[in-house]
């Protein structure tokens, strides 16, 4: 089965780019202004939108997407709400890949069996579920790909190749390559380095493989884009979004303020391979 994001890699492929990976907070600052962010992001130049399930205890997260989580978890954000936004932004737009992004707890709470039903119907392509490892395919991972999602797994600079096979063996989608150890939001220190590790992981699979964790600039999309296959961008679109905010509430720059970032990071993503 073909899914969105398989349609969407292989286009950008014959087109010799990478693709544009967004990541945004459902329901950040409110989920009137969340759900217009996201209708947004496509015009704007994101190929593929990671849109984030709010949770009380995340631990892969740097402090930007902590406190969208919780602004959003505060404005009365809940998993059955993001999947209502899935369904509405999909009235408009049926072709740009949404994967959710978050941790298992909400889910497992929401039901594994609805919760895939349901994401299914409103029109999800992909899961990722940062703190469920390869060992427990068979909580989530399993049944996600039985019932026709993606599911997209994380490697790091520590997956060796040995553990890399074991990692890979139920990806599907793409394959996101953290590019450091440690929070989301740092910076790159080794351009150098991540361009081996995404030749690495190559060699072990035939799925695109999307980097992410510390890309911020236009500059940095374009120098990781003529390696990699995918550019995942969070942090700094997340920041953007606290900075326009007056007492917590969204402004009218607030929506601007994550589309003019997202133009501009296109546009590097477009120059990676000129």
């Amino acid at each position: 089965m073909t899914t969105r994001i398989d349609t969407r890699f292989a286009a950008l492929k014959a087109q010799n780019r990478p693709a544009l990976v967004t990541f945004v907070m459902a329901g950040d600052p409110d989920p009137a202004t969340a759900l217009e962010v996201l209708k947004s992001l496509p015009a704007a130049g994101a190929d593929v939108i990671e849109l984030g399930m709010p949770f009380s205890d995340p631990m892969a997260d740097g402090v930007a997407i902590q406190l969208a989580g919780q602004r959003a978890l505060a404005a009365g954000q809940t998993l059955a709400r993001t999947l209502e936004m899935v369904e509405t932004f999909r009235k408009d737009d049926q072709d740009t890949p949404i994967i959710l992004m978050g941790y298992y707890n909400p889910i497992f709470i929401y039901g594994v069996e609805r919760f895939l039903a349901d994401a299914v119907k409103v029109g999800v392509d992909g899961l990722i579920v940062v703190d469920l490892p390869a060992e427990e395919d068979e909580e989530l991972c399993i049944p996600a790909l039985e019932a026709g999602l993606n599911f997209i797994r994380l490697t790091t600079p520590t997956t060796d190749d040995q553990r890399l096979p074991t990692v890979l063996r139920n990806t599907s989608g793409f394959v996101y390559y953290v590019s450091m150890t440690g929070i989301t939001g740092a910076a790159i220190k080794n351009r150098a380095a991540v361009g081996e590790a995404v030749q690495r992981i190559k060699a072990h699979t035939d799925l695109p493989v999307a980097v992410g964790f510390g890309i911020k600039t236009s500059e940095d999309a374009e120098k990781i884009g003529k390696d990699a296959d995918g550019i995942v961008v969070g942090s700094v679109l997340v920041n953007a979004i606290a900075e326009s905010l007056e007492g917590g509430k969204a402004t009218r720059v607030t929506v601007p303020a994550v589309t003019d970032l997202v133009s501009a990071l296109a546009a590097g993503v477009r120059r990676a391979r000129a």
